[in-house]
């Protein structure tokens, strides 16, 4: 402002001499006769000079004239012509002596310049002119660029209310003088320190001043002149509670604040007029981080940059804070410039993941951990300068007698007071409005109404901030007032109980007053079922656009529960039939609303949902597909891998799968709905194992790319890598505490990792190949590892010392297993022997010869006494465990036998063979007791319930059986599109667990038909289905196909569209394009 000032001087200056000159000159044209023609020419230069520097004495004085007189070259120029005008008046100033004057009169005026020397002084009179002239046109060239820039920074979208100086923020209060001072010090000392941390996370609960130290300190950085820019969130603004608008909005406020970041800002913009559309990460890449490491910190009057973000916890996406703090991460750059970023929020799980998850680059203060004698000082402060102010306020338009004391309230309220304030300066924030409102009272009086809850010694601070501003609303009050009162009350007390995360019951009863218990001589179910049968699509598409679809199965099992304590029929089958429909259509229902209603078209015939909401189908869906009869045996079907997937597991509380894959990731889905809940990236190679640890917090991951991952199977963070192996990883398996991770590899090793720390322990060398296989013992003390060195070794979990060498195989060894007591352990091999090891000693206990083929299948009973084996000799052995012995061969099949298993009470044997048939075998006597023939292929797989009734089969017939483990009789018949192999039935009893999913049960046999091909058309259609998930129109996804529709081809002509299912069926669809359009 003050060179500003200096050349708006000067150029007057220049002015006045100009005018000066040119008087003189006029003077000597009067008085002088002998050079009329150089004052002439002398005369005409000044007076142009004179018209340019007063033109330039207005555009100094305009509003926009400081960006003028910015310019050295204009200050240069200017200068130039002041200097030589000074010193042509100087030479034209005629003698003022009085005895020359009165001696010589006119004669005293002698021209003192030569023709040449006139000459030289026009011209430079000239070329100062011209330089000004020209420093001009370059000045106002810039000042059109920055025009040019302005408009193009203008066109970054800005949050509203979102800057700590916004309309919005302007009567937020900032710390008054004297409190927070430690803090605010502390503050200040990280951003000028250029060795302290990128982020400052000053958190705390809600009511201890966050805000209000985030007003203080931008506002204190802005008059320091290095606020880069400040975001305050604010949950439910369209804007401020989420990042749409973040980036931009700080990028607008750093090339506004910051003048050296905007040209490269301006750059991003103008390559990219759609950055604003793009990614966060994208936007803040290009809109903050790179422009803020080319910013030259020469041309900063500070080398600090602060930004300020409040109330991050209102940020609407835990993904989102996530992100931002990673982003806030990268703002470290080489030099002297320092990026500083000051986050406030309250200590929440997304926030402090988020923390965690970026390393040392923040340091952090809690508020509600601050010495409480420093918050009842500042409190303190506040109360008497709030009281202090309402006092005054009172006071200007009260009568005398009315008037409060000079001393009101006292010190001793005033304590009482802090005292019941602290920590939260929310409730001394409160109180202070509550007795400064005119409309409630006199201020004494509500301080009063205040102090008596108070010294009652009960209820919470919630009670003694609220009670009274509750009560002040009904006193004094008229009948109809009171209620007109209390009934906006409930209407306001109704949003609570309708709260996103819903109140407890006992909560709810309590706010209402109403009991917990129902009234027994009261019936819900006619209301439910009239409510559902009117409402379910309605209530499903609102959970679908509130992001809560799971809430409705939720609460549809729920009712189910309760309802198998009562007799209603028609509700019980409508809420299964309900269930049924959420789960097939789970993922489209989230994603798309609407497609509730098209779904209904793909819904069996006898569906009880499709029945009653048939009247809604849209009626675009000209020609409604044939469909099945009865809902199919699939329960869920989860999409989202786009390559191969090799490793599939549930976790022990059986409430999630996770899922490997060749596309490099590892996806956990919602075993209820089979909604992907986390999609786990960062192996650079195929997923090749996955297995959740036995608590089900955790996930770990083997990969081709050598390492394993642990991951948070609640957030999907990876909280490990484990490096180590040179070879991929082949199997990864938790110890049975959870507390340890083994992992085999192609590099011949196997490696124990802490789980927590993710230090590997031990890297256990030996073998000279391959190993297969890796397995912990029931009590996580050992280890055994099984090679395609033919040898299987016991390794000491805690040490890693190799105990035992258990040699005896001649070719690979493909299986270990430990006994459930950890007291042995049993190998199959391609050697076609199985061997059972003492765990303790490594002795082979027993060689259980016998096949003459490969062993495919070992498994131990479930009391560990007994061991059954499965050869490509089309033999099963039964052997004593203990002794070794042959006790049972059991002969019957004509094929390899590729699976057998014991029944859970150890009585019983199935097996599976290539012959198609499954045999069920008395496991005392040997005896066959059941021969089961359905199968028209091999047979790969067999297992029993859990209460040894049944058995279920997988073939490559593309079927699973099940069957009654007594009788023989086959149940139930699951058709599929390839085939699976079966591996338990759930603990619920539900359905049928494979290695492609959960299947249902519905208690009797279904149809089976081949899959079909369908050629694609070859006319133009109006219609597409490129994706082979969505029929489109004009581009825009119209019908959604589900899973068991996509397998085969889709055909598209005109309005109709041919769709082949897994099932053989083929599905035609009629869409009616006048109704679309309508």
């Amino acid at each position: 402002m003050a060179e500003a000032l200096g050349v708006v001087s000067s150029v007057i200056a220049v002015v006045d001499l100009s005018a000066k000159v040119f008087s003189l000159c006029l003077q000597y044209s009067r008085e002088v006769k002998n050079a009329k023609d150089d004052i002439k020419r002398l005369r005409v230069e000044v007076a142009t000079f004179q018209v340019t520097t007063k033109k330039l004495q207005i555009l100094v004085e305009e509003p926009r004239g400081k960006e003028l007189s910015a310019s050295q070259q204009l200050k240069s120029a200017i200068e130039d012509g002041r200097s030589r005008l000074e010193k042509l008046e100087q030479q034209l100033q005629p003698p003022t002596h009085r005895k020359v004057m009165s001696r010589f009169g006119a004669r005293a005026f002698k021209w003192p310049f030569e023709c040449k020397d006139v000459e030289g002084t026009i011209q430079n009179l000239v070329r100062c002119r011209e330089n000004i002239s020209l420093a001009l046109n370059i000045d106002q060239t810039v000042i059109l660029q920055n025009v040019d820039d302005r408009t193009t920074l203008s066109q970054l979208p800005a949050a509203d209310g979102a800057s700590f100086d916004s309309h919005a923020e302007e009567h937020n209060p900032t710390c008054l003088p004297n409190t927070r001072e430690e803090l605010l010090r502390e503050i200040d000392h990280w951003i000028n320190d250029p060795n302290s941390k990128i982020m400052f996370w000053l958190n705390g609960k809600a009511g201890t001043g966050k805000s209000t130290i985030s007003r203080t300190v931008a506002r204190s950085r802005c008059k320091q002149g290095d606020l880069g820019a400040s975001f305050f969130f604010k949950r439910g603004e369209v804007d401020r509670g989420n990042l749409s608008k973040f980036v931009s909005t700080v990028a607008r406020r750093l090339a506004w604040s910051t003048p050296v970041v905007a040209p490269f800002i301006k750059s991003a913009v103008n390559a990219d007029p759609a950055i604003t559309d793009k990614a966060v990460r994208e936007q803040f890449e290009k809109l903050v981080r790179e422009p803020l490491s080319k910013a030259t910190v020469k041309l900063l009057s500070r080398p600090s940059v602060v930004i300020v973000v409040d109330a991050l916890d209102e940020c609407e996406k835990d993904a989102d804070i996530k992100l931002l703090l990673e982003l806030f991460s990268t703002l470290c750059f080489a030099g002297p410039l320092r990026v500083r970023v000051l986050v406030t929020s309250r200590p929440e799980l997304p926030i402090r993941l988020g923390f965690s998850s970026i390393g040392n680059t923040h340091q952090d203060l809690i508020l509600h951990k601050i010495p409480l004698p420093i918050i009842e000082h500042d409190i303190s402060v506040f109360l008497h300068h709030e009281f202090a102010n309402i006092r005054n306020s009172f006071n200007k338009d009260a009568v005398e007698e009315l008037k409060l004391p000079v001393d009101w309230p006292g010190e001793a309220k005033l304590e009482e007071l802090t005292r019941a304030a602290v920590p939260l300066f929310i409730f001394a924030a409160t109180l202070c409005r509550f007795i400064s409102d005119p409309y409630l009272g006199s201020p004494d009086e509500l301080l009063q109404s205040v102090l008596d809850v108070a010294g009652t010694g009960q209820g919470s601070k919630l009670d003694m901030t609220y009670s009274p501003v509750l009560r002040q609303q009904v006193l004094n009050r008229s009948g109809s007032e009171r209620l007109d009162i209390i009934e906006s009350f409930r209407l306001i007390v109704g949003s609570i109980v309708t709260l996103a995360n819903p109140l407890s019951m006992r909560a709810l009863a309590l706010l209402l007053d109403v009991h917990t218990q129902g009234d027994p001589e009261l019936s819900d179910e006619n209301e439910a079922y009239g409510f559902l049968t009117t409402h379910f699509l309605h209530w499903l598409e609102a959970l679908s656009l509130m992001g809560r679809v799971k809430e409705c199965l939720d609460s549809l099992r729920s009712l189910a529960r309760w309802l198998k304590t009562r007799e209603d029929s028609r509700l019980s089958t409508f809420v299964a039939d309900a269930i049924r429909f959420v789960q097939a259509y789970f993922s489209v229902i989230a994603e798309a609303p609407l497609q509730i209603y098209c779904c209904l078209a793909f819904a069996p015939r006898k569906s009880i949902i499709r029945r009653t909401f048939e009247n809604v189908i849209p009626k675009w869906i000209s020609n409604l597909p044939k469909v099945e009869e009865n809902w199919d045996a699939c329960l869920l079907t989860l999409e989202g891998h786009i390559r191969a997937v090799n490793s599939v597991v549930f976790s022990h509380d059986s409430k999630r799968v996770a899922s490997g894959s060749d596309d490099e990731t590892i996806r956990i889905w919602d075993a209820e709905t089979g909604e992907c809940e986390q999609e786990l990236k960062g192996h650079s190679g195929m997923v090749t194992s996955v297995v959740f640890s036995h608590d089900s917090k955790k996930v770990a991951s083997g990969s081709d790319d050598e390492m394993i991952r642990i991951w948070d199977a609640e957030t999907g963070e990876c909280e490990r890598e484990l490096k180590g192996h040179s070879g991929m990883v082949t199997s990864v398996v938790f110890s049975h505490d959870s507390k340890r991770v083994a992992s085999a590899s192609s590099d011949k090793a196997i490696r124990i990792w802490n789980a927590e720390t993710g230090e590997c322990e031990r890297v256990l060398k030996s073998h000279s190949s391959l190993v297969n296989s890796v397995v912990f013992s029931h009590d996580s003390k050992k280890v055994a590892s099984a090679s395609r060195d033919e040898i299987i070794r016991i390794w000491d979990a805690e040490t890693g010392e190799c105990e035992r060498e258990l040699k005896g195989h001649s070719d690979w060894v493909n299986s270990v297993v430990f006994s459930h007591d950890s007291k042995k352990v049993a190998s199959g091999s391609d050697d076609e022997m199985i061997r059972i090891w003492d765990a303790e000693t490594g002795e082979c206990e027993r060689e259980l010869k016998g096949h003459s083929g490969m062993v495919n299948s070992v498994v131990f009973s479930h009391d560990s006494k007994k061991v059954a084996s499965g050869s490509d000799d089309k033999m099963i052995r039964i052997w004593d465990a203990e002794t070794g012995k042959c006790e049972q061969e059991l002969k019957g099949h004509s094929g390899i036998v590729t699976s057998v298993v014991f029944s859970h009470d150890s009585k019983k044997v199935a097996s599976a063979s290539r012959d198609e048939i499954i045999r069920i075998w008395d496991a005392e006597t040997g005896e066959c007791e059941q021969v089961l023939k359905g199968h028209s292929d091999w047979v790969n797989s067999v297992v029993f319930s859990h209460d040894s009734k049944k058995v279920a089969s997988g073939s490559h017939d593309e079927t699973i059986r099940i069957w009654n483990a007594e009788t023989g009789e086959c149940k139930e018949i699951v058709p599929l599109d390839g085939y699976a192999r079966v591996s338990s039935f759930p603990t619920d009893r539900r359905g049928i667990v494979t290695n492609r999913g959960v299947f249902a049960l519905s208690g009797g046999s279904l149809p089976h038909a081949e899959p079909a091909m369908l050629q694609q058309s070859s006319e133009a259609p109006m219609l597409a289905c490129a994706d082979g998930t969505w029929i489109t129109t004009a581009g825009e996804d119209l019908l959604w196909l589900p899973p068991e529709c996509r397998s085969g081809e889709v055909a598209v002509s005109g309005s109709t569209v041919v769709v082949g299912c897994q099932s053989g069926r083929v599905l035609v669809l009629g869409i009616s394009m006048a109704e679309v359009e309508q």
